[in-house]
């Protein structure tokens, strides 16, 4: 793909509004974190919406022009009207591409896309997480060692209730003792969707250079190739009947 890539980087933007503890890790927001870190990539136009914007931040017209989106949430994903998680859906059959990050697993917008609850086990007490790259062929883990390490991240743990992933490109290990599958890739109608899911809210995951480079490596790989254009209901025959 030769041009820019438009790319929206959703976040609630409730804890860091809330609580200072989570201000002083994210004083521009998770959003902002995530936002400055493809901003390092010149090929990359990104731009921010919060839930508690107009639409939330999600017009019709936004959407449209957004190649990929990235969301995360985690206490307010029920504040999410479902006006606007049907509009993500349409975009996402259509061909937008979706990085859903962390506890974005619980979101509306997932859990549609996904048929299943996402449920999963978790723990907040600083674990230490080594996110193995399962696939290392694979577009999303390129330029990565052989495992991520984060000193400290909330722990999820399996049975995740998600279909199994087209390709899984990181499994996770915590210091507790859990594993889990933490690099989902799926598709739905003529998007590509990215589950990645270490980024609590109270560790600066969103800093760390390895983390910024999987999510930039999603993006690029979530986005639509100039695929052909798809044709639906009644149609004449090609040939004569």
């Amino acid at each position: 793909m030769d041009r820019s890539l438009q790319v929206t980087v959703w976040n609630e933007y409730r804890h860091e509004r809330e609580e200072e503890r989570f201000a002083k890790i994210y004083p521009e927001g998770i959003h902002g974190a995530i936002a400055a870190g493809l901003r390092e990539h010149s090929d990359l136009v990104v731009r921010t919406a919060t839930l508690d914007e107009a639409e939330h931040g999600l017009s019709p017209a936004a959407l449209d022009t957004t190649d990929v989106l990235l969301w995360w949430g985690h206490k307010a994903h029920d504040a999410v009207d479902d006006e606007t998680v049907a509009r993500v859906q349409a975009r996402v059959l259509a061909g937008m591409g979706l990085i859903v990050l962390h506890s974005g697993h619980f979101s509306k917008i997932f859990k549609r896309l996904m048929g299943t609850s996402c449920d999963l086990k978790w723990r907040e007490a600083g674990d230490r997480e080594r996110l193995w790259v399962v696939d290392p062929g694979h577009p999303i883990a390129a330029g990565l060692g052989e495992y991520i390490q984060l000193d400290q991240e909330e722990m999820y743990g399996e049975h995740f209730d998600i279909p199994p992933p087209e390709a899984l490109v990181f499994v996770s290990w915590f210091s507790g003792g859990e594993v889990f599958r933490s690099g989902c890739c799926y598709t739905r109608g003529a998007g590509k969707i990215f589950y990645f899911r270490p980024g609590h809210e109270s560790h600066p995951t969103y800093f760390q250079p390895d983390v910024r480079r999987v999510v930039a490596n999603a993006v690029r790989w979530a986005a639509a190739e100039d695929l052909p254009r798809r044709t639906f209901g009644n149609v004449p025959p090609l040939e004569t009947v």
